[in-house]
């Protein structure tokens, strides 16, 4: 009997975290596997993530109600960053892959990709703090949700050992998707800001 085999299918698969904390390489695995994705190509790759973003547009009004796409979403993986994860609908059963990264790769990465885009936003000087009471916050919020199981994926042991992270993922969601494709979708090259390195990206 395959140990990743269930029978029931009727939820939406979540990948969530940060900004910048793994998301869209999640999104590659889960591709790579077998998994249907829910995205547009309304943000198209670039130097940041040069194999895509895997982003549905309308997940970004989440927060006026919008969410007559999650009807598409069952049985298929789509991208929501936390900010946003409290407007999901609770209609829904999720499965969610939350991505979990250092902190500070996390702001140096937003950083360097506001450098490269030329964002004259202003930056919070509370950026860490913020963040850090964010992730507490949603984290405290997720254990109460019922319609939600969660999957705490660590991005350092995603690029360091995707094959034993899809391993977590198959059991996970309970599909015998193909680990092995998983494990040659993620690619350490394009993982730049790694917490021991304080420079530029090149």
């Amino acid at each position: 009997m395959n140990p990743f085999r269930k029978k029931s299918k009727n939820y939406v698969i979540v990948v969530s975290g940060l900004p910048r904390s793994g998301t869209s390489a999640m999104m590659q695995m889960l591709l790579a596997g077998g998994i249907p994705l829910l995205y547009d190509d309304h943000r198209p790759a670039d130097a940041n993530n040069p194999r895509g973003y895997y982003e549905l547009e309308p997940v970004k009004r989440l927060h006026s109600h919008e969410d007559n796409w999650l009807n598409d979403a069952v049985g298929k993986a789509v991208k929501v960053v936390s900010p946003l994860l409290p407007f999901l609908p609770q209609a829904y059963h999720y499965r969610m892959l939350f991505m979990e990264r250092d902190i500070d790769e996390i702001i140096r990465s937003q950083l360097a990709m506001r450098k490269q885009l030329q964002s004259t936003a202003p930056v919070s000087d509370d950026l860490r703090a913020n963040s850090v009471a964010h992730l507490a916050q949603t984290k405290q919020w997720l254990e109460s949700q019922k319609h939600i199981q969660v999957e705490y994926v660590f991005h350092h042991q995603l690029i360091k050992q995707p094959r034993q992270i899809a391993e977590q993922v198959c059991r996970f969601l309970g599909q015998p998707l193909d680990v092995d494709a998983m494990e040659d979708a993620i690619v350490p090259s394009l993982y730049r800001q790694r917490s021991d390195d304080v420079s530029e990206p090149s």
